[in-house]
């Protein structure tokens, strides 16, 4: 008899442990509490009350965007009564580090669910297929993971929250194509080469020049670098005298692009996108011509919330088709 209890005993711990590790909600600490109710009551800790965990991995820390983003995830966190911890690559450029980040997280057991904001459409498609096979759910953030690729992968997510960057880029192309003629010339300043975020901006621009008539002379990438911006602008003023706006896809770029105008000494737009601080002082200053803000909190901490919802309904990997949300961006400019 002592022995049958000791073995029901060890059980018990050994579920509560895996427990912990994921954070599982009241109603499943409660199921496991009658499952084994007549063995002992000292079999559900404190430590089974804890509340879930879920990890979060950005694309970076180190730009007002993202720490925006981080904050948004954080208070939805407090909200929900959950905890989370956002990590992130090292720069823009770090893909194989952002893997092994997520890949680390996923190793820890620390989690129930989790998000990711990749560098690129696929340098993190087989890990979130890992996190899948672990039985883990997973939430898209801002930049999407090609749908095509990860289903081939046998992985899935339980949600893409983005801003809608076609929308972005159409209102910078609009609001620019409001201020000049058919026929003036323009250009575009492109983020990183592949990234979707980007090429749907330049989309959304490049439809809205094509539509009022405007000349696009030329559309590079300068891989969300302000210098990379500043060199590309430089060159692209000197090469074309008749150049009367450039859209950014990123403030960081957008302000590098408004030096270069300004040393130029030429009467030139320059639009671009986030939203920044400083981008939004230089507006209000009356040198950046617009900046077409975003909400990474609400981005975010929406996306948080999704796979909260998720894993509370007991949902698995692959259950049900993802959900799809876009936050639309705001034209700000000088009055």
């Amino acid at each position: 008899m002592k022995k049958r209890a000791l073995g029901a005993l060890l059980a018990v711990s050994m579920v509560a442990t895996l427990l912990v590790g994921c954070g599982k909600n009241s109603t499943t600490q409660n199921s496991t509490k009658e499952a084994t109710e007549g063995t002992t009551e000292e079999a559900t800790t404190d430590e089974t009350q804890k509340p879930e965990k879920y990890g979060i991995v950005i694309k970076v820390l180190s730009s007002e965007f993202w720490q925006s983003m981080k904050t948004g995830i954080e208070n939805k966190a407090k909200e929900l009564g959950v905890e989370v911890e956002v990590l992130a690559a090292n720069s823009e450029d770090d893909v194989e580090g952002q893997v092994t980040v997520f890949e680390s997280m996923i190793q820890s057991g620390e989690y129930c669910g989790f998000g990711v904001a990749p560098l690129s459409d696929s340098n993190l498609v087989n890990t979130v297929a890992e996190a899948n096979q672990a039985g883990y759910l997973v939430a898209n953030i801002d930049e999407q993971i090609n749908p095509d690729t990860l289903a081939a992968q046998g992985g899935s997510v339980v949600c893409f929250v983005t801003t809608d960057n076609k929308v972005v880029g159409k209102t910078a192309g609009d609001y620019i194509a409001s201020l000049l003629k058919s026929g003036d010339e323009v250009a575009i300043i492109e983020g990183k080469a592949g990234a979707v975020s980007g090429e749907d901006r330049k989309a959304g621009c490049q439809e809205a020049f094509e539509a009022a008539g405007l000349k696009i002379v030329d559309s590079q990438p300068a891989d969300w670098d302000k210098t990379k911006a500043y060199d590309l602008a430089t060159n692209l003023i000197s090469k074309n005298e008749n150049l009367k706006a450039i859209y950014c896809c990123n403030d960081t770029m957008a302000m590098g692009a408004q030096e270069a105008v300004a040393n130029s000494g030429k009467d030139i737009l320059v639009v671009g996108t986030d939203g920044n601080s400083d981008a939004i002082a230089s507006v209000q200053a009356g040198n950046l011509t617009a900046t077409i803000a975003q909400d990474p909190g609400t981005v975010g901490g929406r996306a948080l919330e999704l796979l909260v919802e998720a894993y509370r309904n007991g949902d698995k990997p692959g259950d049900k088709d993802k959900v799809d949300e876009r936050i639309n961006p705001i034209l700000i400019k000088q009055d």
